[in-house]
């Protein structure tokens, strides 16, 4: 096999110690351009789920200020709900047992009706204040029914009707069944006034008859 001479020239520079200098330098940044290209494609997968983390990072942390917003100040809506607790007790409770008495004598005098035979009795339960029940009867013409039970309604003194029964009317005069409830503090109810269960196991009761029929 015959090789021309400018092939074995050619071999001849490859093979000589520059020639395999050229050669490996350009092996090695062959090498060099591959690497960078690799470490270009890892440095952007790396930093494109940085950006993915540090996204989810802030949408969690933007959820967690949503859930915590409403007890952001907290404590002064706990005060001023307490502020408006107190004026309410203040305003709408009754002081004493007696007070009870002066605002349903006020109401049968206002109301020019005859108030008998009402029965306090102390209902179960707890917390800051104790409801007691009233259970009246309650006489009068029906013009004068209604006044009674409007000025109940809008009495100072906290009640909330609870049962109402109209009976018949005789000579102008109709027959009530009242049935309302209002509260007092613990410390200011009665000693020895019965509850509900002492009531229903017939035991006597503390009976008011005629209220402040004299006011």
């Amino acid at each position: 096999m015959n090789i021309s001479p400018r092939w074995n020239t050619i071999r001849e520079q490859l093979f000589a110690p520059i020639g395999l200098h050229w050669a490996g330098f350009l092996l090695l940044a062959a090498a060099t351009l591959v690497l960078g290209v690799r470490v270009g494609l890892d440095w952007r997968t790396t930093s494109a789920g940085s950006q993915d983390a540090l996204a989810a990072g802030r949408a969690q942390l933007r959820a967690m200020e949503l859930q915590t917003a409403p007890l952001r100040g907290l404590d002064k809506h706990v005060q001023e709900s307490r502020k408006q607790i107190d004026a309410f007790y203040a305003k709408r409770v009754p002081p004493s047992y007696s007070a009870i008495l002066e605002a349903l004598g006020s109401l049968q005098s206002a109301g020019n009706v005859r108030l008998a035979h009402v029965q306090y009795t102390q209902a179960p339960g707890s917390g800051d204040l104790t409801e007691i029940r009233l259970d009246a009867s309650v006489t009068g013409d029906y013009p004068a029914i209604l006044r009674f039970i409007n000025g109940l309604e809008r009495s100072q003194t906290f009640f909330v009707i609870r049962a109402m029964n109209l009976g018949g009317q005789q000579n102008g005069v109709v027959n009530l069944r009242l049935q309302c409830s209002t509260w007092l503090r613990p410390a200011d109810v009665p000693v020895g006034l019965p509850t509900e269960q002492e009531k229903d196991q017939n035991k006597p009761a503390t009976d008011q008859t005629d209220a402040q029929e004299g006011n």
